[in-house]
């Protein structure tokens, strides 16, 4: 799942006869997907550089197509209804399979029947196609190379700057932006949301000062746990909101090539010295945890400093950061971490 564990679900590679007919598909009504922001920072043609070598747009997009998760954000954060985006695939989902402020952003934008890709079992091609894209933007995804050059076949394919699923929120709205000719514009949304950011933490003076780390363990099989690494997107915006990163942590990673380690439980005590815990889970799971004979020894676990995120919450899809997902959840995020800090200091 792209916001959950994205270890159990790289896309399989679905090859099908019809992409021989792509510049001959039908799209949506142009109307609904208007583009009615028509600023440009950008001089075309540029190039942009990723992880599959470079791609060159030779004219601003007027048809945005995006992939995976929370690349249709950026568009949307801009002022532009893409003409199809990916189907969400965890955490709290309308009934379009959308995010709640991904859906909303929509409506602003007088869309009410996104076209969505069901493509969580593998890429939709034929419906990607169908949405007569001029840009499939994918910076942050884990396409692979058969991927890439399938849908490169359809447009013009913006994909992550370096490792799949590794690409940080302001990577994603900059590198996408950018590439649909609104570089300038992508810069002051991040810097706004940073300030955002910024404003809200200061309601939180408790958090100050506290480490905190991102896991997924399973209460009833506690023999083994993911801790995400600084290059996971989560792990990163904990430092975002005012938690620093476990040092002992982020040294046995240094050398991974993925966004998690996993940890045997006879590792466990990685985590005596981390203030913070955040984990999926529900309303059991901390009195799982606090009572397994492993877990239950936990500083952070045993007095309660951790934040259980319902998987099918909201919550949990922004804990993946968006650009909209922020703004939507920041004041949740930051009174759970706030109410575990204050554990800290008691």
């Amino acid at each position: 799942m792209y916001g959950g564990i994205y270890e159990k679900n790289f896309f399989a590679v679905v090859v099908t006869g019809f992409l021989l007919m792509t510049t001959a598909c039908s799209s949506p009504s142009t109307n609904e997907y208007e583009n009615k922001n028509t600023n440009t920072s950008t001089q075309f043609p540029i190039t942009i550089k990723h992880a599959f070598g470079e791609t060159t747009i030779t004219e601003k997009p007027e048809r945005i197509a995006t992939i995976a998760w929370g690349n249709q954000d950026v568009p949307l954060a801009l002022g532009v209804a893409p003409v199809g985006v990916s189907k969400g695939n965890f955490g709290e989902l309308t009934k379009d399979g959308l995010s709640p402020w991904t859906q909303e952003a929509f409506k602003k934008l007088g869309v009410t029947e996104p076209v969505v890709y069901d493509d969580t079992d593998g890429l939709d091609y034929e419906a990607i196609a169908d949405s007569n894209p001029d840009i499939i933007l994918a910076a942050y995804s884990g396409l692979t190379q058969e991927e890439y050059d399938t849908l490169s076949k359809i447009a013009p394919v913006v994909a992550y700057p370096r490792v799949a699923w590794q690409t940080y929120w302001r990577e994603q709205v900059t590198i996408n932006a950018e590439a649909m000719g609104m570089k300038d514009e992508g810069e002051a949304l991040v810097k706004e949301t940073e300030q955002l950011i910024a404003n809200k933490l200061k309601e939180y003076p408790q958090i100050e000062g506290k480490s905190g780390a991102f896991l997924w363990v399973n209460p009833a099989d506690t023999s083994s746990f993911y801790v995400y690494l600084t290059s996971d997107p989560r792990a990163s915006y904990l430092t975002d909101l005012g938690l620093s990163f476990p040092e002992n942590i982020k040294e046995m990673g240094k050398d991974e090539t993925t966004f998690s380690l996993t940890v045997s439980a006879e590792n466990a005590d990685i985590l005596n010295n981390v203030d913070i815990l955040v984990t999926y889970g529900d309303d059991t799971t901390l009195k799982a945890l606090q009572k397994d004979a492993i877990f239950g020894k936990i500083p952070a676990i045993k007095r309660g400093s951790v934040v259980v995120i319902d998987s099918n919450s909201a919550l949990a899809g922004s804990a993946t950061p968006t650009v909209l997902g922020i703004s939507a959840t920041i004041d949740e995020y930051l009174s759970l971490i706030g109410q575990a800090a204050d554990k800290v200091n008691e």
